[in-house]
C-alpha cells in the first residue's frame, strides 16, 4: 500500500537507528517530505512497536531490476526497475551501465541523466569499457578499451554533470591519468575489474582513486608474495570498498575480513543487481551478453562467469545482521550513510536527522522489510495493530 502521510506524522515505539546509535522506543517525526525535530500536538501517531526504523538504503552500484536493464531499457522500463528496488528499501539509487560501444554509452548517459535531473536517480556509474580483459567478468572483451582520458571525459560529459563514478583498471595505459582527471572533475574513480599489482594499486590510490568496485570479485586474490590489489585496497583508509552480500559473491568469513580491516566507515554494501533482481529466474541480456539466472544466481551462458546479482538491499541488510553478525548500526552505515557520503548526497539522505528527506525503512524484529517511505510517501505502508 502506498500513499502520502499526513502533514505531520510521528513514527513511535520502534528501535530507531540514528548516527549516534540506536534509540529504544524512539520517535521519528515526518513533516511533509522531510524529517522534523519537533511534532505538533495534533500529529498523527503510528505505533511501530516491535520494529526497527533505519534510513532508506543507498545503492551506488546497480544495473537493473524488475526485469528492466538500466543499460538498455526504455525510460519506462528503467523507472520500473527503480520502483522495484524502492519496494525493497532502496530509496536512493545510482544506475550502472556495462561495457558497450562508446557512442552507445554516451547516448545512454544522455537518457539516464534526465532521470537524475528529475530526481528518480542519484547519478550514473560507468562500469566499463575501461577494464582489464584478464578480469572482464560479464563484460564483452571485444568492446573493452584502454582508459584514455579523452574517452573517459567523453562519457563523463555525456552525463551532463550526473556521472558519479567510473570503474577503471587503473594499470592499463591511461589509467593513472584518467584517475587524476576524474578526481579533478569530482567524479569517483573506482578501481575494479583489474589485474593490477599491489604497487600499481597504491599508485592509483595516490592519484585519487577512492572506491574499490566489488572488492574481491574480478581482481587477483591475495598471495603471500604477490599481495595484489586487495591488500592495497584493504589497508588504505582513503578507500571505501564495495561488498556484494548475497551469499554467492563472498563467503561470510571474507565479508567479516573486510569489515575487520576497513571498519564500518569504509564499507559500502551494494547489489550489483541485474534485470532479474526482484523478478525471477530465466534468460536475460547483460549488455550484449546472454545470461541465465538459475536459483537466483546469474551466470553468463557462454563461460559461466557470475553476471552481476539478483540481490536487493533488504536481503543484504538481513544477511549482514542475522548471518554475518554485523552490528545493526554498522550495517546502517554501510548501506546508507557511507554511500550517501561518497555520492555527495549526505546532506539530504543516508541518516535519520532533522531537515533530511523522510527516506526510511521499517523492519520487523527478524529484520524482514515491513515498510518503505521515500520523501514522506509510503511506498510500502507497514501494517500496524
Amino acid at each position: 500500500m502506498a500513499g502520502r502521510v499526513a502533514d505531520s506524522t510521528v513514527l513511535a515505539g520502534a528501535r530507531v537507528v540514528l548516527p549516534t546509535g540506536t534509540v529504544e522506543d524512539g520517535r521519528v517525526t515526518v513533516e511533509s517530505t522531510r524529517i522534523s525535530g519537533t511534532a505538533p500536538e495534533d500529529a498523527r501517531v503510528v505505533d511501530l512497536s516491535g520494529h526497527w526504523v533505519v534510513p532508506g538504503f543507498v545503492d551506488m552500484h546497480n544495473h537493473g531490476g524488475g526485469g528492466a536493464s538500466f543499460t538498455s531499457g526504455t525510460v519506462d522500463e528503467v523507472l520500473h526497475g527503480i520502483r522495484t528496488h524502492r519496494e525493497h528499501g532502496t530509496t536512493t539509487l545510482v544506475a550502472s551501465t556495462v561495457t558497450g560501444e562508446m557512442d552507445f554509452l554516451a547516448r545512454r548517459a544522455g537518457i539516464l541523466s534526465e532521470l537524475v535531473e528529475q530526481g528518480d536517480l542519484a547519478g550514473i556509474h560507468f562500469e566499463g569499457p575501461f577494464i582489464s580483459p584478464c578480469r572482464k567478468g560479464a563484460h564483452s572483451e571485444q568492446l573493452l578499451r584502454y582508459p584514455d582520458p579523452a574517452e573517459v571525459r567523453k562519457l563523463v560529459d555525456a552525463g551532463r554533470g550526473t556521472a558519479r563514478m567510473v570503474t577503471l583498471a587503473t594499470e592499463l595505459p591511461g589509467g593513472i591519468d584518467s584517475v587524476r582527471l576524474l578526481a579533478d572533475l569530482g567524479v569517483i574513480a573506482a578501481i575494479g575489474h583489474t589485474d593490477a599489482t599491489y604497487a600499481q594499486t597504491v599508485e592509483a590510490i595516490d592519484a585519487g582513486a577512492t572506491v574499490a568496485t566489488h572488492l574481491f570479485n574480478a581482481m587477483p586474490p591475495i598471495a603471500h608474495r604477490e599481495p595484489g590489489p586487495i591488500t592495497a585496497l584493504l589497508e588504505d583508509d582513503r578507500i571505501t570498498v564495495e561488498l556484494i552480500n548475497d551469499g554467492t559473491h563472498l563467503h561470510p568469513a571474507v565479508l567479516e575480513l573486510a569489515y575487520r580491516h576497513k571498519g564500518a566507515g569504509r564499507v559500502a554494501l551494494i547489489t550489483d543487481a541485474m534485470d532479474a533482481a526482484g523478478f525471477g529466474d530465466g534468460e536475460y541480456q547483460l549488455g550484449p551478453l546472454a545470461v541465465e539466472v538459475r536459483d537466483g544466481v546469474a551466470r553468463l551462458v557462454e563461460g559461466g562467469s557470475i553476471a552481476g546479482s539478483t540481490l536487493t538491499l533488504d536481503t543484504a541488510f538481513r544477511r549482514a545482521v542475522t548471518i554475518d553478525r554485523i552490528p545493526v548500526e554498522d550495517v546502517v552505515r554501510s548501506i546508507s550513510a557511507n554511500p550517501a557520503r561518497l555520492l555527495g548526497v549526505d546532506d539530504r539522505v543516508g541518516s535519520l536527522e532533522p531537515g533530511k528527506d523522510a527516506d526510511l525503512v521499517v523492519l520487523d524484529e527478524d529484520f524482514v522489510l515491513a515498510g518503505v517511505m521515500r520523501k514522506g510517501e509510503w511506498i510500502i505502508e507497514p501494517k500496524t495493530a
